[in-house]
């Protein structure tokens, strides 16, 4: 577990890091997770390694999102005047993202047929 919290740690550390090299054009956090994610693709880091804190942070997900919601509320008056905003960007971005999945669902549905007919 602690060897687990450690990798998580050192790369949102290095996240952060890496995120004031490019002057925080992309957030730490998701360059850590990054980070993070390639080197268990690549077998760098084993994944039962983490396994056991990406259980526990998992399943307490509900505290990960106390301080996303009080920003809300501090910045309630700020959110309103930007409201039309966030609403538009929402529904584009949502929009784009299903169709977008659907899109590389539709590509794997077709290799995945080709590859039948082939085998047969």
């Amino acid at each position: 577990m602690i060897k687990g919290s450690f990798y998580i740690l050192l790369f949102y550390f290095l996240g952060e890091m890496l995120s004031l090299l490019i002057h925080g054009f992309i957030p730490g956090s998701v360059l850590g997770m990054i980070l993070l994610f390639l080197c268990l693709f690549f077998r760098i880091i084993k994944p039962e390694n983490v396994k056991d804190v990406a259980t526990v942070i998992t399943k307490n997900m509900a505290v990960f999102f106390v301080p996303a919601g009080v920003g809300l509320m501090v910045y309630a008056g700020l959110f309103s005047k930007s409201l039309a905003t966030i609403i538009a960007a929402i529904a584009v971005s949502t929009v784009l993202t299903i169709i977008t999945v659907a899109l590389i669902q539709e590509s794997f549905e077709k290799r995945r047929l080709k590859e039948k007919k082939n085998h047969e």
